[in-house]
């Protein structure tokens, strides 16, 4: 299909440039064996990847602790719930646990750049668990933060890989509960299309330029996951979803990915209900490359973007709560309008 953006008008350094051809020969490969691991080892690899959790991280408190009646990581003091929040739905094809170096780390670089608090549930995990456990778990961990009392206004909900697709079907699982929608929303790199492996378009046209994804690790992460189920459900493939009532969304992805077209048409589908949804495209850098800042410096500032569309959505509520704090009377605070992320 036709691009419908263009390409993020950022440079690429030559060596992040290297590290993405060392990936495609040496990463892609062994993500396509890892697809290949029987259940039991598969299992193991959950501990190994679990491993480290640190505190803090980028300044900030990491704890383990269960919210809505769900385990997760909290970055901050949950206490604080006049503070905005982060909830970070991870990915990793629905089978890996929220890496330290990776997920944790970002959560944090993110919630220190919202002066936000952070909370990243630990959902249940494919092979044994399959779907819907997992948005289940992010349907709890939502309740439970409006339970503790968090201004839904104040909630930046983010997901990247197939956290982005837990991100979406979150959003129909909120909407069909009637509670209040986040202010937000981020999907990063989403996977939007479950029930067909070989489509959208960009899943065979850039199955060879793809530095990360293996385009035959599809097939047993639908095993896994979704086995027996109807995937064109819009829980599970979210491109197939009414996005009315949606609140803005901010796609991020790259251009050689093979999930390229997952979120173009996700955004277009959007856009067409009238929700405020915008996406950048960024040149040469693999699948959910913002968490990837160690690899990538270029990466900072996809999370600078991020944290950019964020504050704009987060202002309305931050004013009327400064309305409230000053004893401001009704009506004498000023509205202002949330604009995405330019093109």
């Amino acid at each position: 299909m036709d691009r419908d953006y263009p390409l993020k008008p950022v440079a690429i350094g030559r060596r992040s440039r290297r590290r993405v051809a060392l990936m495609r020969h040496l990463l892609k490969p062994l993500v396509r064996l890892q697809a290949l691991l029987p259940r039991m080892a598969a299992i193991r690899s959950q501990v190994r990847l679990a491993a480290g959790l640190r505190s803090p991280v980028a300044d900030q408190v990491i704890d383990y602790q269960v919210v809505g009646g769900v385990p997760s990581i909290t970055v901050g003091e949950l206490a604080a719930t006049d503070s905005p929040v982060v909830l970070y739905l991870h990915g990793g094809a629905f089978m890996l646990p929220p890496v330290p170096v990776a997920h944790v780390n970002f959560h944090a670089r993110l919630c220190r750049d919202l002066k936000a608090v952070g909370l990243m549930p630990d959902y249940r995990l494919a092979p044994l668990h399959r779907y819907p456990a997992p948005l289940d778990d992010c349907e709890r961990a939502y309740r439970g933060l409006l339970d503790l009392g968090f201004d839904p206004a104040k909630i930046v909900l983010a997901g990247e890989s197939a956290g982005g697709n837990l991100v979406l079907g979150l959003l129909q699982r909120i909407r069909k509960a009637g509670l209040p929608m986040p202010a937000c929303a981020v999907p990063i790199s989403a996977v939007t299309e479950m029930a067909r492996v070989h489509a959208p378009p960009s899943r065979s046209d850039r199955a060879r330029r793809d530095p990360m994804l293996p385009i035959q690790a599809f097939g047993k992460m639908l095993i896994h996951y979704a086995e027996g189920c109807d995937a064109s459900d819009p829980e599970l493939s979210p491109i197939l979803a009414d996005f009315s009532g949606f609140p803005p969304l901010y796609f991020l992805v790259g251009e050689d990915e093979i999930l390229l077209d997952d979120s173009l048409i996700a955004a277009r589908r959007a856009r067409q209900a009238g929700v405020d949804a915008s996406v950048d495209v960024w040149p040469i850098l693999p699948h959910a490359f913002p968490l990837f800042e160690g690899l990538f410096p270029e990466a900072a500032r996809a999370r600078e973007d991020i944290a950019t569309f964020a504050r704009a959505q987060l202002q309305p509520a931050v004013a009327a709560a400064t309305d409230v704090g000053e004893g401001k009377g009704e009506g004498e605070g000023e509205g202002r309008s949330a604009n995405g992320v330019a093109q």
